[in-house]
């Protein structure tokens, strides 16, 4: 006679059951920390002089971390709040129109030219051209490994959860 012993089916079935919970876990967890590393490196190098130069510190002070867990998945996001109008022109390059630059604390403009003080009125400013300056999207180029293997890693740590016994 044939005799088949169901013996841990159930709590297989529990632990198949709780890996979408556990996944979601291990990969929020993930993001979490790697959204941190992201973040650190756009606020603490590349707006630290790695890229550019911060004169007040609005666009370090701008830069945004988000990460959501949802039963669909888990999305991060490091992005600039729009506190400072400059970023996207920082990140994606682009061209101001002309404009005419008016003083607003004083009855003049003051500047200097060809090392000498000059005041005007107004002044009729042609516009400017900016090269992009990535300074988002370098740090996830450069990090974009770390990412992916810290990922792969956390699904392969539920899955080889699955075949520990309880």
């Amino acid at each position: 006679m044939f005799d088949l012993s169901t013996m841990g089916l159930s709590e297989l079935a529990d632990r198949l059951g709780a890996l979408p919970d556990g996944l979601r876990i291990a990969l929020a967890e993930k993001a979490e920390s790697m959204a941190a590393a992201l973040y650190a490196q756009v606020v603490d190098d590349n707006l630290d002089g790695g890229l550019l130069n911060a004169r007040s510190g609005a666009l370090r002070a701008s830069i945004q971390v988000d990460v959501q867990v949802q039963d669909s998945g888990v999305d991060a996001e490091i992005f600039s709040n729009g506190d400072t109008p400059y970023a996207a022109i920082l990140e994606f390059g682009g061209k101001t129109s002309a404009h005419e630059i008016l003083p607003d604390k004083a009855r003049a403009l003051s500047f200097l030219m060809n090392g000498k003080r000059v005041f005007a009125r107004r002044i009729q400013h042609p516009g400017s051209n900016f090269a992009p300056r990535f300074y988002l999207r370098s740090a996830l180029d450069d990090q974009v490994d770390t990412i992916t293997n810290g990922l792969r890693a956390a699904v392969e740590d539920v899955a080889a959860g699955l075949g520990e016994s309880s």
